[in-house]
């Protein structure tokens, strides 16, 4: 069975950063949810507006049906998405056995000053607030890997691969 990766959290957590080096060190594809975006969404975030969840079913629906790609392929891979709400997880998991969620997990003032310091991001610091009031921690039934996002690149994406290989 193929593993295909969901990397979640809050924006600044790191997901694209983590994502492409543990697509690299897979040799598996990698997808940055966030491309799947219909342009009113991005619209809406640069304005400084949160997304509601009418404006998220669409996409995260996007996300899943290019899962479903990967999967009927056979084919291994590393998804970016925020996947803020287990109402959304449920979307992008569902019944797919294959699929591991990975939980970027950090403090709000941590992420805020890396939000901060980045530069040509859609998404506004001042978002961040909404971000840590919609999440919704993945639970133990989720089998989720939870990795703290305080360490270095190196060590997140070695953590995560030593809990997906146990």
């Amino acid at each position: 069975m193929n593993t295909i990766a969901i990397v979640m959290g809050v924006s600044g957590s790191g997901k694209t950063t983590i994502a492409v080096m543990l697509a690299g060190a897979l040799g598996v594809a990698f997808l940055e949810g966030d491309e799947l975006h219909p342009r009113s969404n991005v619209e809406k975030m640069k304005s400084g507006t949160p997304l509601t969840d009418q404006d998220r079913w669409p996409w995260l629906r996007a996300i899943a049906a290019r899962i479903d790609q990967w999967r009927t392929e056979g084919k291994a891979g590393v998804v970016t998405c925020s996947a803020l709400k287990r109402a959304y997880r449920d979307i992008l998991i569902g019944d797919r056995p294959e699929v591991r969620l990975v939980y970027l997990k950090g403090s709000q003032r941590l992420i805020h000053d890396r939000m901060a310091a980045r530069h040509d991001h859609f998404m506004p610091v001042g978002l961040l607030d909404s971000q840590f009031a919609a999440l919704e921690e993945p639970g133990p039934d989720e089998r989720p890997i939870v990795v703290d996002v305080g360490g270095t690149p190196e060590r997140i994406v070695a953590e995560i691969l030593h809990q997906l290989r146990r």
